[in-house]
Formats: structure tokens, C-alpha cells, sequence
């Protein structure tokens, strides 16, 4: 990268930077991925910006040189070195990572404004140092992770699976010798553990693919990554909206399940009438309640409410009836369930293909082709006007205060008539322009008595229209809805009438 040139350096999506820099050959990029959880630089050979939703950053690097790129010692940190007296920084921390701009060893920018604990870093002061000596190990003998604070976890797994933790302490430290050196000459290594891809030096179980290029491994990498990372999202999300319907289908068929079995428990309707009928001689008009045998239990007794103002024969009806009714309900209540078992066993096979798979086209084509994840289209906004003819003529009436507006200043052009019932509330009311047609007085009025029928006046005798050209309509700032002001006027006598006059 010495002697390249800065060309552009922008942001088009949050959390992620590019920079651009001019070769004598193509051009190299820089793309620094700051997400929370997913800091990485990665070096596309190329990158087509977008012509939208892209920000231009750091203006002041623009035209500026690499002198020189190094590594801050001993931390997850690299710094180009820049003409001017700049120095531009990526400090990969993780939930902290940030793209920073020094003049001298001073802070002058930053990517992310909101740490702004990165405005008091020092160039001079960032570097670390570690004790790798043998006196220094054995004083950490319980904690060699506070000494040697640049291994992560990859590192302790590795040195866990060799028997780091049962060996004496002289060959412990002699093992972390021997891992130095494997960093020092590393191949780089593409890994999958519990569903996350992860980049390591050491050699690691479940190793996707292996590179000794760096530039290449690190893309490979973050493509790999990004790629497992949309897929996981997706296929979390897609099965999470599976689980909601079947949650909710499930309530829904306890529900419904405990619902049919009450109302099969409660059949007394049908025993009542039957009952009423095969004792109506014994029953007389006005009776509120009866207690009678009940030959479908034994001979015990019943008592039964009646309504007084029926016959024993019109209690018996009614009660048949409500035995009826009571039927369709437990055949409707038996039908959802049956839907609902269908729908369930579906939405159960679909959650199941869906965590069965394991590529993010053959998901999202699964997604694509499910009803179940259909995106509603949206329905369109009303018209803000009714429409109406006479004679040929279009003639649109405004729905509401808001609608007026709306129909007036972006609907109606200049040639257009409009009409409007004088000094009170009322819709706008536009005919629509017709080239080379001028508009008949039989046209005008209808669109008046409309004018007048939607207005206050509606119930008056007679109503007066204002009639002008649209071009003379406007509307002040700040004026309520529906309010303008009309520079021209004529003004027309109407019938306030809906229905046009046979």
C-alpha cells in the first residue's frame, strides 16, 4: 500500500466503512466492517459504490498518500501512516471498534462519535508490551491469560486440547513458545463450531478450508462469515414467524377444543323439548317453571324453566331450536378443529424443513415459495375524490377537508373547472378540462347542485356556487385544510341536488 493514493472514502450501510485507494495498476479497497458483533477488514478487489444512501466520510483524507502500514504492538489495531502529518487508525475492539483519524498523535475524528472515550487515545501511547520470559510465566502460574492477554479463546482451546493444564509449569511456558511460533509462520484457517464460522492461525478441529495468503484468507473469511450470518438471521427469523402462527394456532385450538367439549357437555335443550312435549297435557299456560320425569335418566326428575308468556307447545319449539342451533355450533366448532390440526401439522413440517437446511439460497427459496411468509401487498390509497359524469364530463367532489386539498392542488390543473358552495364548509368540486371543449352550462350546474349538496347548505332551497377557473384557486401558508383563497369568482344559484334532475 506505500505510495497509493486516497480516493474515496465513504459509507453506505451502518457500521461499515470503505476506503479507496489509486495504484498505478487497479485499484485497492478497504472495507471495515464495525459491527458489534462482527469486526473485520476485509480487501475486495474491487467495489461498485451505490448512487443512493451513500455518505462521504472523512473529506480531509482525499488526495492523501500512504507512507506506511504497521500493526500497533500487541493489539487488535492497524494504523496507515499518512502525508501531512495523518494517521489513519482501525482499532477492531469488537462492540467498541472504530475507524480513527490523527493528526500528529492527536485525535481529529472519528467513524463512530458514539465512543467517546476513542477521543482521548494517544498514537504514541497504544502500543503494549508482553513479558514473554520464563521468570515472568511462573509469576502468573494460575492466570497466564492476564500475562499474555493476546490470545483469545481459539488459543486456550488449542493449548486445552494439547494438555496445557495437567503439564508442569516449565512446559506450559515452553507450549506457549511453541504456539508463538506457530503464529509467526501461520496458515490460515476457515473453522465452523456450533453454527459460527471463525478465522484461526493454529490448527483447529472442523477446518472449512485453509489458506497461506492472508489477503485472500481474510476475504474468504469475511465473505464465509456475512454469508452464515444472513443465513442464520434469516433462518431464525423465518422459524421464529413459524412458531408465533403455531403458538397462535395452538391457543386458538384449546380454545376452541374446551369450547365444543362445554357446549356437547350441556344437551339439555333437546331433553327439555322432548320432555315438554310428552308431558303437555299436564302443563298449563303461564307456568314459569315445571319439574318433571325425566325418562332419559332414570326417571329422576327435571326441573325446567319456561318463559310465562309462551304456550308449553312454543316453550317446546324454542327450546328445539336452540337444540338446533346448539348442533351447528358443535359442526362448526368440529370443523375448526380439523383446520386447525391441518394448519398445525403444517406449519410443524415447515419449521422442520427449514432447521433442517443448511444453505441461505435453498432457504430463502423455501421462504419464497411458503403463502405463509406472502408479503400483503399494500392496498392502494383511496382516491381522494368521488367521481361523477354528466354529459360526457368527469366531475370529481372531494371526500373530506384533507381530500380537498389534495384534489385541488395536486389533482386539478389550471383548465379545470372548480365550484365550491360560498362562505360555508363544503367539498371541492372540480370538471375536469376537455381539449377544445368548452364547458356546457347544463355541466356546470349539475357540478354546482353537487357542490351545493356537499356543503352545509345541503337542506336549503336554494345554495350559491362560486364558479372559476382552477388556476385562480391557491392556497397561503399556514391555512387550515380544505381553507384557499380564490382570486376570481362567478357565482351560480342551485338546487343542492345529488341525484341529477330527469
Amino acid at each position: 500500500m506505500r505510495g497509493t493514493v486516497i480516493s474515496e472514502c465513504f459509507s453506505q450501510n451502518k457500521d461499515e466503512l470503505i476506503i479507496r485507494f489509486e495504484t498505478l495498476t487497479e485499484p485497492f479497497f478497504i472495507k471495515a466492517s464495525l459491527e458489534p458483533a462482527f469486526s473485520c477488514l476485509a480487501f475486495p478487489t474491487n467495489f461498485h459504490r451505490a448512487r443512493k444512501n451513500s455518505v462521504d466520510l472523512f473529506p480531509i483524507l482525499i488526495g492523501q498518500r500512504v507512507a506506511s502500514v504497521r500493526c500497533i504492538e500487541n493489539e487488535r489495531s492497524i494504523a496507515l501512516t499518512l502525508s501531512n502529518n495523518l494517521t489513519l487508525l482501525f482499532k477492531m475492539h469488537a462492540n467498541r471498534s472504530n475507524v480513527l483519524l490523527f493528526e500528529h498523535n492527536a485525535v481529529i475524528a472519528l467513524f463512530r462519535n458514539n465512543l467517546p472515550a476513542d477521543e482521548g487515545l494517544d498514537l504514541s501511547t497504544i502500543d503494549r508490551t508482553i513479558d514473554w520470559s520464563y521468570e515472568a510465566f511462573i509469576q502468573h502460574p494460575d492466570n497466564p491469560g492476564a500475562l499474555y492477554f493476546t490470545f483469545g479463546k481459539v488459543t486456550w482451546k488449542y493449548l486445552a486440547r494439547q494438555g496445557f493444564d495437567t503439564q508442569p509449569p516449565a512446559v506450559r511456558w515452553q507450549m506457549i513458545q511453541d504456539v508463538r511460533a506457530l503464529l509467526d509462520t501461520p496458515v490460515y484457517r476457515i473453522a465452523e463450531a456450533n453454527g459460527t464460522v471463525y478465522l484461526s492461525l493454529l490448527p483447529v478441529p472442523a477446518v472449512v478450508r485453509e489458506f497461506t495468503n492472508p489477503l485472500e484468507a481474510i476475504n474468504e473469511f469475511f465473505y464465509t462469515y456475512t454469508h452464515q450470518a444472513a443465513f442464520v438471521r434469516e433462518r431464525q427469523a423465518a422459524i421464529a414467524s413459524l412458531r408465533e402462527k403455531l403458538k397462535g394456532s395452538e391457543n386458538y385450538y384449546q380454545k376452541t377444543f374446551e369450547k365444543l367439549a362445554e357446549v356437547e357437555r350441556d344437551t339439555n335443550y333437546k331433553t327439555w323439548a322432548d320432555l315438554i312435549m310428552a308431558y303437555m297435557h299436564t302443563l298449563h299456560p303461564g307456568q314459569e317453571t315445571v319439574t318433571l320425569p325425566d325418562f332419559y335418566n332414570d326417571q329422576n326428575t327435571v326441573t325446567i324453566k319456561l318463559k310465562k308468556d309462551l304456550s308449553p307447545q312454543k316453550n317446546a319449539e324454542a327450546f328445539y331450536r336452540k337444540a338446533k342451533n346448539q348442533h351447528i355450533e358443535i359442526q362448526r366448532l368440529q370443523q375448526s378443529l380439523e383446520i386447525k390440526e391441518k394448519e398445525m401439522a403444517t406449519l410443524r413440517r415447515e419449521i422442520e424443513v427449514l432447521e433442517a437446511s443448511t444453505d441461505l439460497k435453498a432457504l430463502r427459496g423455501e421462504i419464497g415459495k411458503n403463502p405463509l411468509f406472502a408479503v400483503k401487498e399494500k392496498q392502494a390509497a383511496p382516491l381522494p375524490y368521488h367521481e361523477f359524469e354528466h354529459k360526457g364530463f368527469r366531475i370529481w367532489v372531494g371526500r373530506n377537508a384533507q381530500s380537498n386539498d389534495v384534489l385541488t392542488l395536486r389533482y386539478g390543473y389550471k383548465e379545470d373547472l372548480w365550484l365550491h358552495a360560498k362562505d360555508v364548509p363544503g367539498s371541492h368540486v372540480l370538471i375536469k378540462h376537455q381539449a377544445n371543449k368548452p364547458f356546457p352550462k347544463d355541466v356546470i350546474e349539475r357540478a354546482a347542485e353537487l357542490a351545493a349538496y356537499n356543503s352545509k347548505r345541503k337542506t336549503e332551497t336554494l345554495c350559491p356556487v362560486i364558479v372559476t377557473p382552477r388556476k385562480y384557486v391557491r392556497k397561503r401558508k399556514g391555512d387550515p385544510a380544505g381553507a384557499v383563497v380564490v382570486e376570481r369568482e362567478e357565482v351560480i344559484l342551485v338546487v343542492p341536488r345529488l341525484d341529477a334532475t330527469p
